[in-house]
């Protein structure tokens, strides 16, 4: 079988399959112990184990991230650890925001954008690190809060349109950090999110014909036992065990953007400025 991109990527052919199990398997452990899509092992190990074009790797984890995401929801849905009305504020936002953010995708450089947002999700991992105790839970929702609800959806959404990453690194400790949430219910309120918007932009992905169908199909029908079986495991981890894996998740995530979001800045730069720079005496940034 071959995969072909339209974006103009050169094609993938002969999918290791092997290797697409492997992945799922990987991204529905990850996806269910953190609460996040999977995106962020999905897109890098297609790409390293199965040569996938970069744009065509990011449509099709998001494609797979559908059925990995309904393993994890049941997971922490027969647990009794999602907030429905949190997660219907959010969503609405979520929604908004990822259309926002693919359209202004091709208009806005992310290089700055990338170490910007890596530097706040440093601070952010800081933050849990340093946390003694589980948050309580939130109080009653009122028009304020499910107005700040939808702003972080909105938030969560522009910036999975315009950097490429999991709305669910951001929701998570923000639903804990800003609204009360206890680490669990934000981790499963997360993944209530993600399945609606990840529904949204496979069908727009569809249309532009930037996501594998099969090896989609594969990754996420192999990551939906692990998924499950995480978010049970996720269920039952001590709260500063389940803060400080996730901050971990945020430091490495972050190293990740920053990298990229340095390099697309050199390479947005004009020819004639990196030369100067590489030439004996040239200087770079100030």
């Amino acid at each position: 079988m071959s995969v072909t991109s339209a974006s103009g990527d050169a094609p993938t052919r002969h999918v290791p399959w092997a290797r697409v199990v492997a992945v799922g398997v990987i991204a529905g452990f990850t996806s269910g112990l953190f609460g996040v899509g999977g995106g962020i092992v999905i897109v890098p190990l297609l790409g390293l184990l199965a040569a996938f074009p970069h744009k065509l790797a990011t449509g099709t984890s998001l494609t797979a991230i559908v059925p990995i995401s309904v393993a994890g929801i049941a997971g922490y849905a027969t647990a009794g650890e999602i907030d429905w009305a949190a997660a219907a504020c959010v969503t609405a936002g979520a929604v908004a925001g990822t259309l926002a953010g693919t359209r202004w995708l091709v208009r806005i450089s992310p290089g700055v954008l990338q170490v910007a947002f890596a530097a706040a999700m440093v601070l952010t991992a800081l933050k849990m690190f340093v946390d003694d105790g589980d948050a309580g839970g939130r109080a009653g929702l009122t028009l304020a809060t499910g107005l700040a609800l939808v702003a972080l959806g909105l938030a969560s959404g522009v910036l999975a349109g315009l950097l490429g990453v999991g709305g669910g690194i951001l929701i998570v400790p923000v639903l804990g950090l800003a609204f009360g949430l206890p680490h669990v219910v934000a981790k499963g309120t997360s993944l209530a999110v993600i399945l609606p918007t990840a529904l949204i932009g496979t069908a727009r992905n569809r249309r532009s014909q930037l996501t594998a169908l099969g090896p989609a199909a594969t990754v996420g029908v192999a990551g939906m036992a692990s998924a499950f079986a995480a978010s049970k495991l996720s269920i039952d981890l001590d709260p500063a065990v389940s803060r400080t894996l996730f901050a971990a998740l945020l430091m490495a995530v972050a190293a990740r953007l920053a990298h990229t979001g340095l390099a697309t800045r050199h390479a947005d730069r004009p020819r004639s400025d990196r030369e100067a720079a590489a030439r004996p005496g040239g200087t770079g940034d100030a």
